[in-house]
């Protein structure tokens, strides 16, 4: 005999189990229609595969697991997805959820299964991916995914694998009967979680109030390794720590698993499936579950298909829903009341209890506490219920965390032993609710900082990046101005130096006449200098001639109103006709218009000179012209001094059109008079 502990805590309500138990299990049948949520298990839903109108086939996938913590999803018959959309599932709160809507075509037609007559020829690895692809989850809890929880630990072994067939909740018999007729299947189940695991032991524990099911589980596991054990019938042993500590002794710390203690727990059902599920290939597309209560007319237990409506298999087991006080999915104590018919049995689904007045009266209303401590005592999780109940009211969910609030199996002990009738569960579910969506808020929040930090990061580190790019582009141009102004400086003194070496030559000749060596140095320092440019000399000519021609208007201009400046301007203008002269000069002297104009003196006037200078005349008159007008309307006091300009620039314009005139009539064979005889100021006499 093994030596089995006790738990704290617990109560003994009254079972009510005799209605539903006495039956064997039934077909429930097939609807009209099936309701299949994609997430009817804890973690991401399943990604959709399927379209309105598409044919599906019995057992199809119709949903893909996303993500680690998730599963499957099939077809639960053959048939047409007639529509895809939100709909209300099994929930406390009444919330919607997508739903495949599917209308059955009654050939209950299979898609190709993959079947393996013995288990120990795959490896625990492809098992557990068939046991995802079947879509099973935890059938007797919250629906944690299966292939998850079968996952070896990754440090510590597995010790002991316990089956879970106590269902020690008031009203459910669906494990008992499953137990009862099917106990070979859950006897295989288990091997196969044992050839996956590979634990020391293995049990399936029992309360002794099922001893049909103990009977049928002994005799199927007979030649194995499995132990079964009976467990003395109290609420809540079908916890997972309590059972856990009634088979092993072993506490399981707060916030801690059966895995980190080396024990590894499983239901009934579940194995159940995995058996299916392996040696079948079914997936999970059906359950069996208690239709019981005072108000339905065949309590019983069914296997129903996922997806089935409510209201429509309440109808085939003659439902009074006029007289109906609640009806409840799950048991009385851990169960939640449905207010909407039309939701759908899903894979967590284990019972529907029809209650009347007389079984489950409506509580009274909620006294105040007076703090006898009750609660605490039968609390099977060895929490303080009181405390929990002030800081949930309170909205103090730091102190109820700090308090253990998550460590509540939410079992309803403590309120149904309560003498003030306080939902105590209500105020525990409302709080670890809120507490959860802040903790999303928060991570979502503290995401969005760390993503909003990460982007103020990158983008200094790009400006860093870009100013440091820019720093070496600066450098680069200053060191490479750098090194072609020293280039520039360096051939500069280098030319320049030269340039004073000449002029000291010259110079030095210039002294010493007789010195024949001064003299060459002299001629071949000019003759070393390289000849202007023809272009150069030409724009140097009109600059000169230009500037000889003010300085002529000038004078003229004094002499008339008898300046005094007439004496200084006469000694810039012989300076101006004489730099002129020497321009000319050089400009006949050099090679290239020596090549152009081979019959040409050197002397002679050049046309393209004199009617440029011409065009300038003419340009400066329209301009002066133009300024009269606007002197007539705005400035009359200037008026006078702007046609005496006039009268002169068109004296000048007069005197470069003889001046070309004459110079093409005498042609290029011909000796031209010095230029500043054909000048715009020929009319003048020359000072």
């Amino acid at each position: 005999m093994r030596k089995l502990w006790h738990f704290h805590g617990g109560i003994h309500p009254e079972e009510r189990k005799t209605c539903s138990n006495t039956h064997p299990i039934q077909p429930a049948g097939l609807p009209p229609r099936l309701i299949v949520p994609l997430q009817q298990h804890i973690g991401a839903p399943a990604k959709l595969l399927v379209s309105p109108g598409d044919k599906v086939l019995k057992g199809q996938k119709i949903g893909q697991a996303q993500g680690r913590i998730s599963v499957c999803v099939h077809a639960p018959t053959s048939g047409t997805v007639t529509a895809i959309g939100l709909h209300p599932i099994p929930h406390p709160s009444g919330m919607l959820d997508t739903c495949v809507i599917i209308e059955p075509d009654g050939l209950e037609q299979w898609c190709p299964l993959t079947p393996c007559e013995d288990y120990a020829t795959l490896t625990p690895a492809q098992l557990l991916e068939r046991i995802r692809e079947a879509g099973i989850a935890g059938m007797g809890g919250a629906g944690f995914p299966t292939e998850v929880k079968l996952h070896p630990p990754r440090y510590d072994k597995v010790n002991t694998l316990i089956l879970n067939g106590v269902e020690c909740e008031p009203y459910i018999t669906a494990d008992d009967r499953l137990m009862r007729e099917r106990a070979r299947d859950v006897v295989l189940g288990m091997e196969i979680m044992a050839y996956i695991l590979t634990p020391g032991e293995c049990i399936i524990g029992v309360e002794d109030n099922k001893p049909e099911a103990i009977a049928a589980l002994k005799t199927a596991a007979k030649g194995t390794r499995i132990e079964i054990v009976t467990l003395p019938t109290k609420y809540p042993s079908g916890g997972e720590k309590q059972l856990v500590k009634i088979l092993t002794g072993k506490e399981i710390p707060s916030g801690k698993i059966p895995a980190d203690v080396g024990v590894m727990c499983q239901n009934v059902a579940t194995a159940t499936a995995v058996y299916q599920a392996i040696t079948f290939g079914r997936p999970l597309i059906s359950r069996i579950t208690t239709l019981t209560g005072e108000h339905i007319a065949q309590p019983g237990n069914f296997d129903v298909l996922i997806g089935t409506p409510v209201n429509w298999l309440l109808a085939q087991v003659g439902h009074q829903s006029e007289n109906t006080g609640r009806l409840i999915v799950g048991g009385p104590m851990m169960g939640f009341t449905l207010h909407d018919l039309t939701v759908p049995i899903t894979k967590t689904t284990n019972c529907l209890l029809a209650a009347s007045q007389r079984e489950l009266p409506a509580p009274p209303p909620a006294q105040a506490c007076i703090r006898c401590g009750m609660c605490e005592q039968a609390c099977p999780a060895e929490l303080l219920p009181q405390q929990l109940y002030w800081f949930a009211k309170a909205e103090e969910f730091a102190k109820a965390e700090h308090h253990n609030l998550f460590d509540c199996i939410e079992c309803g002990a403590c309120a149904f032993v309560c003498p003030s009738s306080i939902p105590l569960v209500q105020y525990y579910r409302v709080a670890k609710g809120k507490i959860r969506q802040l903790t999303q808020e928060q991570e979502k929040a503290d995401h969005a900082r760390e993503r909003f930090e990460n982007r103020q990061a990158r983008m200094a580190r790009e400006a860093e990046e870009k100013e440091a790019r820019r720093r070496e582009r600066a450098e680069a141009a200053a060191q490479a101005q750098v090194s072609k102004r020293e280039q520039t400086t360096t051939e500069g003194s280098q030319d320049k130096s030269a340039q004073i070496q000449a002029a000291l030559e010259r110079v030095s000749a210039k002294k010493n006449p007789d010195n024949d060596v001064s003299r060459n140095t002299a001629v071949a320092a000019e003759a070393s200098q390289p000849p202007p440019d023809l272009e150069s000399l030409k724009k140097k000519l009109l600059r000169a001639q230009d500037k000889y021609d003010k300085m002529a208007a000038a004078l003229e201009d004094a002499k008339q109103h008898n300046s005094d400046r007439v004496e200084a301007l006469e000694s810039a203008t012989v300076s101006s006709r004489e730099a002129l002269a020497k321009i000319q000069a050089e400009l006949a002297a050099h090679p290239e218009h020596k090549a152009t104009n081979v019959a040409t003196p050197p002397q002679g006037p050049d046309i393209e000179v004199l009617t440029q200078q011409l065009h300038k005349a003419e340009e400066k008159l329209q301009l002066m012209l133009a300024t009269l007008d606007d002197a007539k309307a705005n400035k009359p006091e200037t008026v006078e001094k702007i046609e005496r300009a006039i009268e002169k620039n068109r004296e000048r314009v007069a005197a470069a059109r003889q001046a070309l005139s004459e110079a093409r009539n005498l042609g290029n064979n011909e000796t031209a008079q010095p230029p500043a005889v054909h000048s715009r100021n020929a009319v003048k006499e020359s000072p």
